[in-house]
């Protein structure tokens, strides 16, 4: 399983031009092939930060994310968004431990 986890921070008011094309993504992406989790959540205390996770099925699943139409169509999102910084790394998971729930 390949997790991936990170954060983007938005200049002041960007957030909810953010939003919409970050629904969307989420929507397509969590039909793909390989897709377990896949979501983008605004930090409650800062506003400007949004967070992201994703869990990938192998690394095969998430290289073929990366050649979706809509992970195109939120890059160009993206582009026109102002990201005061940002940082989201992948991360081979070889150890599963259930802390909560199933």
């Amino acid at each position: 399983m390949i997790v991936v986890e990170g954060w983007a921070r938005l200049a002041p008011g960007e957030a909810a031009k953010f939003h919409a094309a970050a629904r969307k993504m989420a929507e397509e992406t969590r039909k793909e092939a390989g897709c377990l989790e896949y979501a983008f959540s605004q930090d409650l205390i800062d506003p400007d930060l949004v967070r992201v996770i994703e869990r990938w099925q192998d690394e095969a699943a998430l290289t073929a994310h990366f050649a979706t139409p809509h992970m195109a169509a939120f890059n160009a999102a993206l582009s026109n968004a102002k990201l005061v910084g940002a940082s989201v790394k992948a991360y081979k998971a070889e150890f599963l431990r259930t802390l909560a729930g199933s």
